[in-house]
């Protein structure tokens, strides 16, 4: 380690004096002018990952669907998946030593994880089109030069983009080609194979309005447009050449206000879909005749992924699961289980925990509702189905190998993916001939509602049972038991926020009214139980902003029935 190197380049990215910050399942975030030095320090991380791992790592510069003023940073291990934990401690020590101490934190993580500082390292750096990405990748490849790493600068690329990347470098091109013209080819060739057999006709079907959050996800898809067939039109909003990123737009302002986004004009019955700023969700929407909007978020792809993969895998006896967290709609996870008869898994929240569940199957689908998600295929699977598709003698087998195999091509097993999973939709939809309402008619959402509560101190909360239900403080579960039994189809839970001191709330019930008491009720109990700040929650008020203490943040209009819906007969 050059030591000089080290005092000169981090004198030139100074921490801010009191500054503490920390790696969560997102990488760091945080206002763009406070995270200089941190760029630079997970360059630095990223030549001790690589060393340890002897791989190639990758570093993206994104904040995701953050304002466009904020800003981040995450690291991507060798085979395209988040940080391995462990290291997410390093991140975090690393982010807040004192200039001094930043030699002696290097050297303790090396003792630690093993890392032999002679080994070659390299490192992939991608970031998205804010206004400080360009200056923070910089300090990125100042932090890697000072640890004598090579690396490569791919420059503007959505984040699934850097981690196919990353995971192509690593299985010497096995997976594919490390370059955007690789993922475009790989991605539109698998497509084009699959609508193939697509019998589906209609001006309107073969149309799509996407909004791309004025973000990266606008301008790789015009790079892309040209490997696209006839049959799919796309039509690109908010491409970032007139407004900010993520104002008023993209797929978390989409499925949070639950309304359309600003600078997309929807027609009655049109097809539209919402990236995020990064292009790692997307959610699907459209207004009915009547102009009430219709939101198709991360549980209706999953579920729509899942009857597409269940047919084909039956034929071939491969075992399937999907993978929810407690935030999951609950008519979404009595569909795949009563209905579709699909083995449903709840994790933690947050990517890292349902990626590491649905590795546990054959073919593992997993979807946050807010859009994020992806189809992982085992090894033991993939091998397989790609045998099959040569040696079936079956037409009908074959057949079905085959678009397993073309599946297996189109989605990037990496990472949520917003372009290759808004290709794997589009492709089931053109293959089944689906109308966007007759997908949301396969089952309705029940009413929901999410509230926070402000408390001293988050950590009186702990839970189980993937955070359905809370240890401490005493009571409090017992409590949720006697409010969630006064209504119908009715549940809720508590967790508290991994990032300040408030304790969220989850309720559903059999209509919004009951949505709404519920979570009202639970709120009451975890201010009583909890140690809540401030005059008790108050429902249906709306106090200054400066006693805030409940706080709605997502609102599903009341639907008129809470059925599983009428389409299960013309899917399986």
């Amino acid at each position: 380690m050059d030591l000089e190197a080290l005092r000169r380049y981090s004198a030139l990215h100074p921490k801010p004096a009191g500054l503490t910050l920390q790696y969560g399942t997102a990488g760091f975030r945080s206002r763009a002018e406070q995270l200089d030095h941190i760029v630079f320090r997970m360059g630095l991380l990223a030549i001790l990952r690589s060393k340890a791992v002897t791989a190639t790592i990758g570093i993206m510069v994104t904040a995701s669907h953050n304002p466009e003023e904020d800003n981040g940073v995450k690291l991507v291990d060798p085979l395209g998946e988040m940080l391995h934990p462990s290291w997410e401690e390093y991140a975090t020590q690393l982010a807040n030593a004192e200039e001094q101490e930043l030699q002696k934190v290097i050297t303790e993580i090396c003792q630690k994880a093993e890392v032999n500082l002679h080994k070659d390292a390299s490192v992939f750096i991608g970031r998205d089109t804010r206004p400080s990405s360009k200056k923070l990748s910089q300090s990125v490849i100042d932090g890697i030069q000072v640890l004598g790493g090579q690396y490569h600068d791919y420059g503007l690329v959505t984040t699934p983009q850097l981690h196919y990347m990353v995971c192509c470098q690593n299985t010497q091109g096995q997976y594919g080609k490390a370059t955007l013209e690789g993922y475009y080819e790989k991605l539109s060739k698998a497509f084009m194979e699959l609508i193939k057999q697509s019998h589906c006709s209609g001006e309107n079907q073969k149309h799509l309005k996407i909004d791309c959050a004025n973000g990266i996800g606008a301008l790789k898809l015009s790079e892309m447009k040209p490997y696209f067939p006839q049959e799919v039109v796309i039509h690109i909003y908010n491409d970032g050449t007139k407004e900010k990123l993520n104002h008023l737009c993209g797929a978390d302002f989409v499925k949070v206000q639950q309304k359309p986004p600003g600078g997309l004009d929807m027609k009655p019955n049109e097809r539209c879909c919402s990236f995020d700023g990064d292009a790692d969700r997307i959610v699907y929407y459209y207004k009915d005749t009547a102009g009430h909007f219709h939101l198709i978020d991360g549980d209706k792809i999953a579920t729509l992924i899942s009857i597409f993969l269940k047919e084909l895998l039956v034929k071939q006896d491969f075992k399937m699961a999907v993978v929810q967290t407690a935030y999951a709609n609950g008519n979404s996870t009595r569909y795949l289980q009563e209905t579709l008869k699909v083995p449903v898994h709840c994790v933690k929240t947050g990517v890292k925990h349902l990626h590491h569940k649905a590795q546990e199957f054959d073919v593992g689908v997993y979807f946050e509702a807010n859009g994020h998600g992806t189809v992982l295929f085992s090894k033991t699977a993939e091998t397989k189905i790609r045998q099959l598709v040569k040696e079936e003698k079956d037409d009908e087998k074959r057949e079905a190998a085959k678009m397993l195999e073309n599946m297996i091509d189109l989605i990037n097993q990496t990472v949520g993916d917003a372009v290759s999973d808004m290709l794997v939709i589009e492709a089931i939809l053109a293959l089944k001939g689906l109308t966007v309402q007759q997908w949301d008619a396969l089952y309705t959402d029940l009413p929901n509602r999410l509230l926070k509560v402000q408390v001293a101190d988050r950590r009186v909360i702990d839970t189980t049972d993937a955070e359905r239900r809370a240890l401490t403080p005493p009571g409090l579960q017992e409590k949720i038991d006697a409010l969630v039994k006064k209504y119908k189809l009715s549940r809720a839970f508590v967790r508290p926020s991994g990032t300040e001191d408030v304790v969220r709330i989850y309720a559903e019930a059999d209509t919004q009214e009951n949505a709404d008491a519920l979570a009202h009720e639970v709120s009451l109990a975890v201010f009583h139980l909890a140690g809540g700040k401030g005059a008790p929650p108050q429902r249906n008020s709306a106090p200054p902003l400066v006693h805030f203490h409940i706080v709605p943040e997502i609102q599903v209009p009341h639907p008129q029935s809470t059925g599983h819906g009428c389409m299960t007969g013309a899917l399986l």
